[in-house]
Parts: structure tokens; C-alpha cells; sequence
């Protein structure tokens, strides 16, 4: 049976490597009813349960109680004959019947034997609290590899070691140490980081944040990330899912798992370990521009997965995507009664990519004769202040109404002669009315408490600070536009890839990259190789001035900069010339010059990139920005997981400046987008079909006008081998 190399993620930050059996593949409802067990139980012994109240094992027990766990709860002590008025039994093997779950918080010597009696007496699922295995160092990695043996001779499944176990607020369960609560809620948490739920547990208690299941993974030795996503997504009582991650195991697989869920729920996360390594042996622009994070970034866009920047943004959001509808469109109103925040929400929407709907003259008669002669009707909608709840409610009912208002942003600066509350109500019963998102921003404290339990109940989400009320609806935005993008793919003809030429691994071996383009439907401008001078102008002259002339060396990757490259070529004695510059370039770079590169110079186009790499966890990747000598001082690039559909294709172009510039800019007419499209699914079935190659990339792409085509004009690669 094969191995593959697995990250690894401790409860307290530690992280190594470490080899695992993959498990076998099942379907995410298989995978949910494999997993139930861990969440809703019926018998739970608690191995290394405790009298002492400062010991976890004590703490799992009063979590187990005080949260209202309905089960049989089976203490498992050998000094012991009761905890928490509970009878202990010196082992599992003592229980009456036969438990669901079982949960092992002992020292990790001890962990093996007691696992399997867990085996021995028919527990298949098994949380393991306890630490010391992998995260440690190989002697913990070798205790963890038996306790793998154990859980595969038994059929058990194993959450951890080294976690701090899973909540579920509708059982209601609560099986870790940690002090304190969650609300009942409908956000599903997922996270690679014990600590990093500890904290989140602490700071959602008073923020409104209600969860349905969360789950920590600690060393995942049996069950994965992947498995316990779907187990949390599937779940009917999760709303949105959320997650903290640091690392996966088979990039490919989490894009499938992701998808299928994406599809179905909001999904969002939050990636660990952003900083950038360096890429090693970096040849080309396309290694230099796309990172380990570019490629995590274009993984979450292909999958659906809507990255946040931190903790608070992520559940801002999940928060409303849980309880609010998806905008239509971009348009938003902003209703304020103080004109400052309007301005820095007018300020956000622009810099989050959303616009200012415009308001219909209805809409502007309407509220003309309702609010103050010195507010605004004109978005944003300033009823100044002084006005009180009835004007919100009577503006908030327009704006929704109004058609080319998509969502609406409320504001409301602290006033003194009535209750915040009273806003809160009619800003509830008015957006029930509608099918739009309404976001508030109610920033007084005097009654804050009872404003936002009237909020909450009425699932609208409200921040204090406008700012941030733009940032979420951008998301919700983005998420429908992902939506969208499905449906569409999904309704387009099955496209066809194309099929590997039968001698692509002979030309990757030369390093013939023009070739294995030119085989995969790539089109190349008119070209020829030529060994000497005479042969070079034959070559000229058949091609047709003028031409280019392009020092061809194993050694040189940037031609350009060596002088390897002469342009604009309109004679014969131009060529003759131009041989000379370059052989005398050659040397003076220790060049090994293999002859030249006549190609057909082509005018009045537009230079992009396209590249591929591989990497390490998503496989291949897909470049696509401005091109040119400076492409790495621009950076307008954009990345995108192989393999593309012509959907994915334009969202990758739509990306960058360059793709833009594709649809006309100034003077220039529009340029061939169609072929660059086309030109893009090929490259990403080629990054696809052969990960042996490291990198490659066709710099510039020269694109004519609108129907004329474009042309691979330098091309260069690598395999991984050399």
C-alpha cells in the first residue's frame, strides 16, 4: 500500500512531517454518517477522566454536564469510585453495554494499550486529547505510527492526538477541556489550531457569534481536515462553514471537497502561514511572480472558498451569509443620519469594488417630502440628525423598494432622546419584508445589549463601523458572482481537452518548447533556425521582412539581457549585422550559441504572459498578466489552478490590467481575446497532462486586433529534472 507525506499542525503552533495510509474515498453523506458518531453520541467514557478540578480530565466532564449532554457519561478511573456524582470504572472493558465514543486523555505512553482495549470491546471512534506524538519529534512519531497500526487493525477512527476535541451546540456536546460555551448558532468551525478555537470560543460569547459544530484536528492521524469539513458542512444545522487552515495533505482532493461544499454553503477561510519562502530554482518570470500563497489563492478561487485576512472578517461575514440573501448586484444604499460616516461608507464601497445605486426620481419625491429639508435624498440617503425611529423606517422601506438598490447599508450615530433599541426594531421588521441584505452600523453603547439581541433575532448582522459593513457586503457579492460563474460553466457544452501529442515527452527532454506548444494547437508566428549567417538570411528571406533574430542558448533564459535579441530586421545586411551583435553578446555572457531564431516580426500588438508551474500541494498552475521585459516590475499577474474552463479563462483575465486592456484602451482597438482564451485552456492542460514540467511560459504572448489571432513569440521552460 502506497504513503504519502502529510503537514502536520499541533495544538500549540509545532509542525513537522510525517507519513500516512490515505484513506479510502468515500461520498461527503458516507463520510458524514462515518463521522456522526463523534458529534452525537449516545454512551461517552472518558479515559483519564479526574477528581482534581485544575485537570483536563476533570474539565471534559463538566463541559460534558454543564453543556447539557443528554447521555450516559461512563468516568474511567482506576483510583477513583465517582466524579461529578458519575460511577468511574478502572477501564473501558468494565462499562456496562458498549460506548459510541470515547475520549482519551491519559499521558501518551499509556495511549496505545488503552486504544486497544477500546478496540478490543467494539469503540470505533475515539477522540485523542493527549499529546505527545508527532508534533514532538520522531520518538512521539513513532508512538503515533503504532497508535495508527492499533486504530487500523480495530477499524477505529481517531480525531487527534493532540487535539481538543469537537462541540456540537444542537446534540448539545461539548468534549474538550476548554473553559466556557459557544453559543447555539449556525456557523461550522473547522480548525488546525486548538489554540486558535480556544480564543475564538473566549470572543464570540459576547459578539453574537453563534456556532453549530466546531471540530480541531491536532495531529490527524486517521481522520482529516477534509473529512471533518464535510462532516461539519453536511451537517443541516451548519449555515456556513468556516475554517482556520495551515495545511493540507493532497491539494487536489480539497479542491474537489471544497467545491462540493462551496456549492452548497458559504465557505470561508482562513489561511495560516502566509509568508513567502522564495521559490527554489526560479527560471522564469512565471516561478518568480507565483507563490506558495498565489497558489492557496487561486485553490480558494477555483473551489469557491472565500479567503478573509483575519478572525473578525471571517466571522463578520460568515455571519451574514448565514443569516442575510445574497445582493443581486453591486448597487448599494447607504441610509445615515450622520454625513461623515456616509462619506467613509461611500469610501469603502469604492475600494471594495461596489457601486452607489443610483435611486430612481420616485424614490427621491418620496423621501424629499419625509425627511428634514436640510437631509439628503440622493444616495447616501442623510436624514440628519435628530430624526428618530419612524424616518428610519419610512427611508429604510424606500430604499429597499427601490429596483436599482441591491443591498442597503444603515447608520446610526448615537442619539439621546430615544433607545437605540427602537431603531433596531424597525430596521428588523422593514428589511423582513425584502429579499435584499441589509447590514447595520448602530454605534451608540446605551443600550447596546438589548439592540443587538433584537438584531440578531431578526439575523441582521450589525458592525460598528462602516467600513466594515462595506467589506462584508463585497463578499457577499463575491460569492454570488462565484455562483454565477458555476451556473454558467454548467450550462455550457462539455468542452473538449485537448489530447497529449504522442512525442511531448521527447520534446520536453530537448527542451523543445516551441514544439510541444506548436502540438498542443498553439500558434507560433512564422519562424525558422539557422546555424550560420547565409543560412539566417535564406531563413529572412523566406519568412519575409522585416523579422526579429533571437540567440538560441540552453544556458541564456532572458535573452534580452545578455543582447541576445535584435529586433526590426527590414534587410539582409540588418541580419548580418544583427548575427554579429549577437555572437559577440554570446561570448561576452560564455553563451553557449546554437545557432538563431528567425521569426516574422509582428507590429501593433498587445504583450501578455502565460506560464505554468507545478506546485508542490495544488499541482499545476496558470499565469496570466502583462508581459514584457518588466513583468516582474509591474506584477500585473493573475494565478489560476489547471485546468481551466473558457468560464475560469475569463475570470483569470478579467483579473489584471492586461485582460482589460484586451477590450480596448485609449487608442488601441480591441485585441483577440477569443484566441488568448483558447491560447490559456491549452497551456493549462499542458501544465496539467505533464507535471514534469517545472515551469514554462510563452513571454509575450503577442496579440493583434480582434480577430487576427495571437502569437507565442518567445517561449522558454524547464523540467523538473534539470
Amino acid at each position: 500500500m502506497t504513503t504519502k507525506m502529510v503537514i502536520f499542525h499541533s495544538v500549540n503552533g509545532t509542525s513537522g512531517t510525517r507519513t500516512r495510509t490515505p484513506q479510502c474515498q468515500y461520498s461527503p453523506i458516507i463520510i458524514q454518517a462515518m463521522l456522526e458518531p463523534f458529534f452525537s453520541p449516545d454512551r461517552i467514557a472518558i479515559i483519564g477522566a479526574s477528581t482534581d478540578p485544575n485537570k483536563m480530565g476533570s474539565n471534559v466532564i463538566r463541559n460534558l454536564i454543564d453543556f447539557g449532554f443528554n447521555g450516559e457519561i461512563y468516568p474511567v478511573n482506576r483510583h477513583a469510585l465517582e466524579i461529578a456524582g458519575l460511577r468511574c470504572y478502572p477501564s473501558v472493558k468494565e462499562i456496562p453495554g458498549k460506548a459510541d465514543l470515547a475520549i482519551i486523555i491519559i499521558p501518551a505512553p499509556g495511549v496505545p494499550g488503552v486504544l486497544k482495549e477500546c478496540g478490543e470491546v467494539g469503540i470505533r471512534h475515539v477522540i485523542i486529547q493527549s499529546g505527545g506524538f508527532s508534533e514532538t519529534g520522531p520518538e512521539g512519531a513513532e508512538r503515533e505510527k503504532v497508535l495508527q497500526e492499533i486504530a487500523r487493525e480495530y477499524r477505529i477512527r481517531v480525531l487527534g492526538p493532540n487535539c481538543i476535541g469537537v462541540i456540537d451546540t444542537h446534540t448539545p456536546l461539548n468534549t474538550t477541556f476548554v473553559l466556557g460555551d459557544p453559543p447555539k448558532g449556525d456557523i461550522g468551525f473547522v480548525s488546525q489550531s486548538g489554540a486558535v478555537v480556544v480564543s475564538v470560543m473566549d470572543w464570540a460569547q459576547s459578539k453574537g457569534i453563534g456556532f453549530s459544530r466546531i471540530a480541531t484536528m491536532g495531529n490527524q492521524m486517521d481522520v482529516s481536515a477534509m473529512e471533518t469539513m464535510q462532516a461539519v458542512a453536511g451537517y443541516p444545522n451548519t449555515g456556513v462553514i468556516t475554517t482556520y487552515i495551515e495545511g493540507i495533505s493532497d491539494g487536489r482532493k480539497f479542491l474537489q471537497v471544497a467545491k462540493e461544499i462551496a456549492l452548497k454553503k458559504p465557505f470561508l477561510a482562513l489561511k495560516g502561514g502566509q509568508s513567502e519562502k522564495g521559490a527554489d530554482a526560479v527560471s522564469s518570470h512565471t516561478g518568480a511572480l507565483s507563490g506558495s500563497m498565489e497558489a492557496w489563492e487561486a485553490a480558494f478561487r477555483k473551489a469557491g472558498v472565500l479567503q478573509v485576512n483575519n478572525m473578525q472578517e471571517m466571522f463578520d461575514q460568515a455571519r451574514a451569509l448565514a443569516w442575510q440573501p445574497l445582493p443581486a448586484g453591486k448597487r448599494v444604499a447607504i441610509l445615515t443620519n450622520a454625513g461623515g460616516f456616509g462619506i467613509l461608507a461611500v469610501d469603502a464601497l469604492q475600494k471594495y469594488g461596489l457601486e452607489m445605486a443610483p435611486l430612481t426620481g420616485q424614490t427621491k419625491d418620496w423621501l424629499r417630502k419625509r425627511i428634514p429639508s436640510a437631509g439628503s435624498v440622493n444616495n447616501p440617503v442623510d436624514i440628519v440628525a435628530g430624526t428618530g425611529p419612524a424616518t428610519y423606517a419610512l427611508a429604510l422601506d424606500a430604499l429597499l423598494a427601490d429596483e436599482t438598490v441591491d443591498a442597503v447599508i444603515v447608520i446610526q450615530a448615537p442619539q439621546d432622546w430615544f433607545r437605540q433599541s427602537s431603531v433596531a426594531e424597525v430596521i428588523g421588521e422593514g428589511a423582513s419584508l425584502y429579499r435584499k441584505p441589509v447590514i447595520t452600523c448602530l454605534m451608540g453603547k446605551k443600550d447596546a445589549e438589548e439592540t443587538l439581541a433584537l438584531l440578531h433575532k431578526r439575523r441582521i448582522p450589525n458592525v460598528v463601523f462602516p467600513e466594515r459593513a462595506a467589506s462584508i457586503l463585497a463578499v457577499m457579492d463575491k460569492r454570488r458572482q462565484w455562483l454565477d460563474a458555476m451556473k454558467q460553466a454548467g450550462e455550457l457544452a462539455a468542452e473538449s481537452a485537448p489530447e497529449p501529442p504522442a512525442d511531448a515527452a521527447r520534446l520536453i527532454t530537448e527542451g523543445n518548447w516551441s514544439g510541444l506548444a506548436a502540438a498542443y494547437g498553439i500558434p507560433l508566428p512564422p519562424q525558422k533556425t539557422a546555424i550560420g549567417v547565409d543560412e539566417a538570411v535564406k531563413a529572412a528571406g523566406e519568412i519575409g521582412y522585416p523579422v526579429a533574430m533571437k540567440m538560441l542558448s540552453k544556458k541564456i533564459t532572458h535573452k534580452s539581457d545578455v543582447g541576445g535579441i535584435q529586433l526590426h530586421l527590414n534587410s539582409d545586411k540588418d541580419v548580418r549585422t544583427a548575427w554579429n551583435e549577437i555572437g559577440e553578446a554570446a561570448k561576452k555572457a560564455g553563451a553557449d550559441m546554437q545557432g538563431v531564431l528567425i521569426q516574422k516580426m509582428l507590429q501593433g500588438g498587445q504583450e501578455v504572459i502565460i506560464g505554468i508551474k507545478q506546485d508542490d500541494q495544488f499541482g499545476g498552475l496558470v499565469v496570466f498578466g502583462t508581459g514584457g521585459t518588466e513583468v516582474e516590475l509591474y506584477k500585473d499577474v493573475c494565478t489560476a489552478v489547471a485546468p481551466l474552463n473558457t468560464v475560469e479563462a475569463g475570470r483569470l483575465i478579467d483579473a489584471t490590467v492586461a485582460g482589460r486592456k484586451l477590450a480596448g484602451w485609449r487608442s488601441m482597438p480591441p485585441r483577440d481575446r477569443k484566441t488568448v482564451t483558447d491560447i490559456l485552456i491549452r497551456m493549462s492542460h499542458i501544465a496539467l497532462n505533464h507535471p514534469e514540467i517545472a515551469e514554462m511560459e510563452m513571454n509575450p504572448l503577442y496579440v493583434l486586433e480582434d480577430g487576427n489571432g495571437a502569437f507565442a513569440v518567445d517561449i522558454r521552460g524547464r523540467a523538473s529534472n534539470n
